[in-house]
């Protein structure tokens, strides 16, 4: 790390008053974006998906558990994979705590993944999550709000993901966040989907780390979360490759 310049106290007053106003236009500028988020046309859910979760079979309507507002996370475990992907690990960290508070604003949270329910409730139980993870491995959900591709389109390179035509790592999957709402009459409507660099709004962890001189200390490695385990394998030889390149998580059989 390259450290700046040491000065005096009025020195830093003056640069960092400096920096605040570049923060407060990022923020009226962030609320603008949101306030334009919420001003998107939405799409009818024509597809009834029925999900298996903790509670059997249920349908995206059912997932609202009563409120207007239903955020997915679209979390990577392919059903051939023994575990979860640990990106996606790292984002859902940061759930339980807010689901008491969302459920309060008329939102309800949760994940889904394409691996068989069996394999979502073990691995949650072994990361000691609370939340919601329900199973579209029976539907076609994840293909259609374009986070899981076909083998065949993978090896072509023609998959689309985050609203364009691309190359795709070598797995199958990939991770994203979806919004819908549902209206008095049970209406379900596509209102908003994120994917790629969207998802850094919803990692706390790394918007902590960027208030810290080293930030988020990723350049040199192979990829940006190389660092990043699942939180039940770090230990006191943590150490991290940074010509490591992703490998999803193992397959059974």
């Amino acid at each position: 790390m390259d450290r700046p310049r040491i000065v005096s106290r009025d020195e830093w007053l003056v640069a960092r008053k400096e920096l605040l106003e570049k923060e407060k236009e990022f923020t009226r500028r962030r609320d603008e974006l949101s306030a334009e988020r919420r001003r998107l046309p939405w799409v009818r859910v024509e597809t009834r998906y029925v999900f298996d979760g903790p509670d059997g079979e249920e349908s995206l309507a059912d997932l609202f558990d009563g409120r207007s507002q239903l955020i997915v996370y679209h979390f990577m475990f392919a059903p051939e994979w023994e575990e979860g992907c640990r990106s996606c690990s790292f984002l859902a960290d940061h759930i339980d705590g807010t689901l008491v508070h969302l459920a309060h604003r008329d939102v309800t949270l949760l994940a889904v993944s394409r691996a068989p329910y069996p394999k979502l409730g073990a691995f949650g139980k072994r990361m000691g999550w609370r939340f919601k993870w329900v199973s579209s491995y029976r539907n076609d959900f994840n293909r259609d709000y374009c986070v899981s591709f076909t083998k065949e389109d993978v090896a072509k390179g023609d998959t689309y993901y985050n609203y364009e035509k691309r190359k795709h790592p070598s797995e199958a999957e990939a991770p994203g966040t979806s919004v819908f709402y549902q209206d008095a009459a049970g209406n379900v409507f596509h209102t908003y989907s994120s994917y790629a660099r969207g998802g850094d709004l919803l990692l706390g962890a790394y918007n902590y780390l960027d208030l810290v001189p080293k930030g988020r200390d990723e350049e040199g490695l192979a990829f940006t979360m190389a660092w990043v385990r699942h939180h039940d394998r770090y230990d006191d030889h943590y150490v991290v490759d940074p010509k490591a390149d992703y490998v999803a998580p193992k397959s059974h059989g």
